[in-house]
């Protein structure tokens, strides 16, 4: 059994959880939505238990996540999973919710820590414009819209929502969503403070979700990269005893540790829906964007033109902890974010 990702306190459920989802992993690298939805049963894993689900929070999500990572199908499943735990939230007996909860259907949440750009709410409930670039939306029969102004739930009628696929640099699959609703064609769930609060927890989940999700790519980057300096060879001798390197692996290590840390402190924050929430999320997205180059780089670089080629995994893994980076970094205002918290 592989080591715990993430050093979390668990109750036995959460341990099984965590176990069932290594074991079918060793033998599926890269599960489909259905093998996750019917195999497993992880698309109900928010959904609470007089609904069909597993009934489990943040802290079951956040292992999966991590779980997920190296096999690039995290993406998708945690915009389902976090639209279906907002929705439990607000409805826990929404009539949809046993359709999430067994795979039949699937969500998306849109909110802006999954979309480039957020459509706009009219005070009559109306949504217009577009979302661009939204995680988990290019299969999604259900969008779960959240933002400052209003918490809607929206059906992916092609009528009233174009769906436009686009394959992103690290594999996954995002979609923009080009919104004509006329009020009432959205099924309005929350207005006002309340939409507010719900769209910054799932704000704050699905970032949480995403940084252990890059726990895992780099846990797995760091174990490839030990592997190879114990195989390949040199001048005769293998390249792990070189000091260079080995002070390169400590590096990449140490930039891993003290990302980690600051992730299961997120986890934690928004398990127990802590005041300071947002700065901790925040913290450990500003901390896992630099630590994912760090040691994206450093694997590369050990493994030399050979890391970025498709006979590893480690070009996938790479190209998904960048993409992570990218969404993590300066450019996606956290550290802003972060100093007005």
């Amino acid at each position: 059994m592989d080591m715990p990702l993430l050093d979390l306190p668990l109750r036995e459920t959460q341990r099984l959880l965590r176990a069932s989802v290594q074991r079918f992993l060793a033998d599926e690298e890269r599960p489909s939505w259905r093998d996750l939805a019917d195999t497993l049963g992880l698309a109900g894993l928010a959904v609470p238990e007089a609904a069909g689900g597993f009934g489990g929070g943040p802290t079951d999500i956040a292992l999966v996540m991590a779980e997920l990572g190296p096999t690039l199908a995290g993406a998708d499943w945690l915009s389902h999973v976090a639209a279906t735990a907002l929705l439990a939230r607000v409805a826990p007996d929404h009539a949809t919710l046993p359709g999430l909860a067994s795979g039949a259907l699937r969500a998306a949440a849109v909110c802006p820590a999954t979309t480039l750009s957020m459509p706009a709410v009219g005070g009559d409930g109306a949504l217009r414009g577009a979302a661009l670039l939204v995680a988990g939306a290019a299969e999604a029969d259900l969008f779960l819209f959240a933002d400052g102004n209003a918490l809607l739930l929206v059906t992916a009628d092609p009528a009233k929502v174009e769906q436009r696929h686009r394959i992103m640099h690290d594999g996954s699959v995002s979609a923009d969503l080009c919104f004509a609703l006329k009020p009432g064609d959205a099924e309005r769930l929350a207005a006002g403070a309340n939409a507010r609060a719900l769209a910054d927890y799932a704000d704050d989940l699905i970032l949480a979700g995403r940084c252990a999700e890059a726990v895992g790519l780099m846990q797995r980057m760091i174990a490839q990269s030990v592997d190879y300096l114990g195989q390949r060879k040199q001048f005769g001798t293998a390249i792990g005893s070189f000091q260079v390197l080995r002070h390169r692996l400590v590096d990449m290590q140490l930039a891993a540790m003290k990302a980690t840390a600051l992730v299961e402190a997120a986890i934690a924050a928004v398990e127990e829906d802590r005041f300071d929430r947002a700065s901790i999320v925040r913290s450990a997205c500003v901390e896992i964007a630099d630590a994912v180059r760090i040691v994206g780089e450093g694997a590369v670089q050990i493994h030399g033109a050979m890391g970025l080629t498709e006979d590893l995994p480690l070009g996938a893994h790479f190209k998904r902890a960048l993409a992570i980076a990218a969404a993590m970094g300066a450019r996606a205002g956290h550290p802003a974010r972060l100093a007005e918290a």
